[in-house]
């Protein structure tokens, strides 16, 4: 499925999400995905190239952009947290979606409990 462009992907992924939410707070521009209010995905082409910005842990966001010259800082987002991804067919269709569900369940930890859609220690986690 290489053929699917990385927004392709990541939207399919974002909208398997249980509580995820598509809304347009900055216009129709731009796709912002939120679980439970709080954002963990956008999605724009206002930089003249179709890009999917995603919440990172620092660490990982670093090691990414260090193994993927398709992985930048985040676009007009906090650059040790968030990660773009661009188009370009470097990233595996398997990588992206691992880092919509990776960004979702960043958001997800940081819920009230109360409010988590899912149980981020287990969510995608479990062994078949």
């Amino acid at each position: 499925m290489q053929d699917q462009t990385v927004q392709d992907r990541a939207r399919a992924r974002a909208e398997e999400l249980p509580g995820s939410d598509l809304e347009h707070p900055f216009g129709p521009e731009w796709d912002v995905f939120k679980v439970r209010g709080k954002v963990f995905m956008l999605m724009t082409d206002v930089t003249g190239e179709p890009i999917v910005i995603l919440k990172s842990e620092p660490h990982d966001a670093t090691a990414l952009r260090s193994a993927h010259e398709d992985i930048t800082p985040g676009y007009h987002m906090n650059k040790q947290h968030w990660i773009t991804l661009h188009p370009g067919g470097s990233l595996e269709p398997s990588l992206v979606e691992d880092l919509v569900t990776e960004s979702y369940l960043l958001v997800v930890e940081n819920l009230p409990r109360a409010k988590r859609p899912v149980d981020p220690a287990l969510f995608g986690r479990r062994e078949s």
